[in-house]
């Protein structure tokens, strides 16, 4: 067994558990667009980063690729935490502004306005249809080509795959695919208008180590009552 320190609190979990799987077990929220329970881990949005290290020798990391080890101290949701998921989730919403998933995530973390151009494609590259359709499905119907920009996920050469078995599993998990509004204005873009919001309880300026990570708040739940 391995013994580390997930916001303060000693944990001990099994050798070969991700930080993010640790957390999950602890309670702890954790977003995350890529990664799904049975697929192979891929630590491509960026959005599960947690901040390990003490003092000034820190340093974000993606919790679901990035395996537990002894003694090392891991925050879920410090202030440089906060930050680069809200950076993550303003350039995923400036890539796929139509998404509902994304949406909702903008919208749990208090973004408010877009700062970046919108693109409007229909795709993250989280790969979570790709590795579906290999390890789940095991048709390997569909993969990346290209690199960088170019990068895409398809069928070689854009020919229609013969082992695609039309299952649709592909288009289950694709975080991309939950299409919701169809604003073009930037101002618009996170109306958060149907999305299940409950209100800080905790100042932003209050905490430096460590924000509020309890979902639902437990503050918030008592004040609703």
């Amino acid at each position: 067994m391995i013994t580390l320190y997930i916001n303060g609190l000693k944990v001990s979990v099994e050798e070969g558990t991700t930080l993010l799987e640790a957390a999950q077990f602890l309670g702890f929220p954790i977003p995350t667009l890529c990664h799904m329970e049975g697929l192979t881990p891929y630590g491509a949005c960026r959005l599960c980063v947690v901040e390990i290290g003490e003092g000034d020798r820190t340093r974000l990391v993606s919790s679901c690729t990035y395996p537990a080890e002894e003694g090392l101290h891991v925050r879920t949701a410090s202030v440089r935490v906060m930050r680069a998921r809200r950076m993550v989730l303003e350039l995923l919403l400036a890539t796929c502004p139509q998404s509902k998933v994304i949406q909702d995530l903008a919208s749990k973390f208090e973004i408010r306005q877009q700062r970046f151009r919108q693109e409007y494609d229909d795709c993250i590259l989280c790969g979570l249809c790709v590795r579906m359709c290999e390890e789940q499905m095991v048709a390997k119907a569909i993969g990346f080509r290209g690199r960088g920009e170019t990068r895409s996920i398809g069928t070689p050469f854009d020919v229609p795959s013969d082992v695609c078995r039309l299952c649709g599993g592909c288009i289950y998990v694709c975080p991309a695919c939950t299409l919701r509004c169809t604003y073009t204005e930037p101002e618009k873009a996170i109306c958060g208008g149907c999305a299940n919001l409950a209100p800080p309880c905790l100042k932003k300026d209050s905490f430096d180590d460590m924000m509020c990570y309890m979902d639902p708040c437990v503050a918030c739940e008592i004040k609703k009552d």
